[in-house]
């Protein structure tokens, strides 16, 4: 067979492929022949196709706009032209092809005809569609999930870079996307790494993945701070990725730390605090002797100055006034004294500002254990005269209290309130979903060594009545309603005191 025929090149043009289309034209785009792929893609026979211009493989709009003699133009001057669109069958659907063009030329250069390959694609082009989709929602979790979020390969290679891990680590995502995790850790947990994700492949020993841990993060300006992560992995083609959720744990220790130094104020105030409170007992349990001690000896020294006094009489009341010990009237004098005059430095104070710190103090790790906080604070409530560490004190001791109370509750709810009341006073109160107070203790609820708590001194709310007290207030426990108690003390509004 001659070479130089468009015969001989259509025969080695064209193959016997049942997955894609092959067809030759004459050099004015009218079909030759066909291969019996075409006739499955493109549905047409090829009696009824043979002699046919090409175009009727392109859709109504394409042959209007003379697309088909632009292709075979373009392959004419560049000997081959290719691309991906829409090709239509004998039934009108159209489908997504590969489609492509190569000139057909002899061994002097004229041109014979063309050789057509049409490929369908819409199962590809949906697949990548999907994948275009799939990335394009990874990529809106990534820019909204409130955690850093990290995925990392089986060698510690980062391929994504969330947008509060670009806030946290101070790295953008294109910086660090094909660089080692390691960049982010200390010198010393950069240098296990790669071993410990090496030794859980080889093994399958877990350390971090499915548990979680606090370790240390390293920023972009080298600083380093604790950090909360927990790892998920995942699977695919026999590859493994890890995601990695990390918190920042600064301000939790910062808060922490503050709650440490309140609670070191605490024990002061709880040692003055105890000390009126045992001085307050004394003083009642000792009044009338100290009394009657007092009357004893002026009664002694009238008998002496009036002159050759009753020994009898005088006997008897030194020894009575021997049986007390005049230095403890003094001593709880001194004492009551000291409870009187206090340590209370009051100031107007913002109120709002004062209970959401003491707030967020007191409810420290109480997220962590299915508690949540609630606020529902009174506008006209605004400024109070107090101790703003003191009142903050009893805040953090009730809501403590509360959080303790929720132990075992289904519902974990504390809600902190104020209100300002028709006498000038400001009601705060402390409300759970707890099981409530024991009646048989609520009237002792505020005194000194009275506890529930296994290890506990019966302190902590007797301490809270003192510090209100001392502000001209009262403190409180009633039952909720639906279930749980309230906690409440009343301090002067700063609005309505003189």
């Amino acid at each position: 067979m001659d070479g130089n025929t468009i015969e001989a090149l259509a025969a080695r043009f064209i193959a016997s492929d049942l997955d894609r289309a092959q067809v030759v034209l004459s050099p004015d785009g009218i079909i030759r022949s066909w291969n019996p792929g075409a006739q499955i893609l493109l549905g047409h026979l090829p009696d009824s196709a043979i002699g046919q211009s090409f175009a009727i493989f392109y859709s109504d709009s394409d042959r209007q706009s003379g697309k088909p003699d632009d292709d075979l133009s373009r392959a004419a001057t560049y000997g081959r032209y290719a691309e991906e669109g829409w090709r239509r069958r004998l039934d009108a659907t159209e489908f997504a092809a590969d489609a492509r063009l190569i000139a057909l030329r002899n061994e002097a250069g004229t041109l014979l005809g063309f050789g057509v390959t049409i490929e369908d694609i819409t199962d590809r082009k949906a697949a990548e569609a999907a994948v275009a989709r799939s990335e394009l929602h990874l990529r809106s979790i990534l820019a909204t999930v409130p955690d850093a979020m990290i995925v990392i390969d089986e060698r510690g290679q980062i391929l994504s870079f969330s947008a509060a891990a670009e806030r946290l680590f101070g790295y953008t995502e294109s910086e660090v996307v094909g660089r080692n995790i390691g960049m982010m850790m200390p010198d010393g947990d950069r240098l296990r790494h790669d071993d410990y994700v090496e030794h859980y492949c080889r093994t399958g020993e877990r350390r971090i993945i499915g548990i979680g841990r606090i370790v240390t993060g390293k920023r972009r300006d080298g600083s380093e701070f604790p950090m909360e992560l927990a790892v998920g992995e995942a699977r695919s083609a026999g590859h493994r990725i890890f995601t990695g959720f990390i918190r920042d744990l600064t301000d939790r220790q910062r808060a922490e730390l503050q709650m440490k130094e309140l609670q070191s104020e605490l024990v002061h105030v709880s040692r003055v605090s105890a000390m009126g409170t045992m001085a307050s007992t004394l003083a009642h349990e000792l009044n009338q002797p100290l009394t009657a001690i007092a009357n004893y000896m002026e009664a002694a020294r009238d008998l002496i100055a009036a002159g050759e006094p009753d020994l009898e009489m005088l006997g008897e009341a030194v020894s009575e006034s021997a049986v007390e010990a005049l230095r403890a009237g003094n001593i709880v004098r001194r004492l009551r004294e000291f409870v009187a005059r206090g340590e209370v430095e009051k100031r107007v104070e913002p109120l709002p500002p004062m209970v959401e710190e003491a707030t967020r103090l007191a409810m420290t790790g109480a997220h962590e254990r299915g508690v949540r906080g609630l606020k529902d604070l009174d506008p006209d409530a605004r400024v109070a005269l107090v101790d703003r560490v003191q009142i903050q004190q009893v805040l953090v001791n009730l809501i403590r209290n509360a959080v303790e109370a929720l132990e075992d509750m289904p519902v974990r709810d504390i809600t902190v309130s104020t209100r300002l009341q028709p006498d000038g006073m400001i009601r705060v109160a402390v409300s759970d979903t707890g099981p409530g107070i024991d009646p048989a203790i609520r009237s002792r609820l505020f005194d000194a060594f009275n506890t529930t708590k296994q290890n506990g001194l019966g302190l902590g709310l007797s301490i809270c009545r003192t510090i209100v007290e001392t502000h001209g207030g009262r403190i409180g426990a009633d039952p909720r309603p639906g279930g749980g108690t309230i906690l409440w003390f009343t301090i002067p509004s700063a609005e309505t005191s003189e």
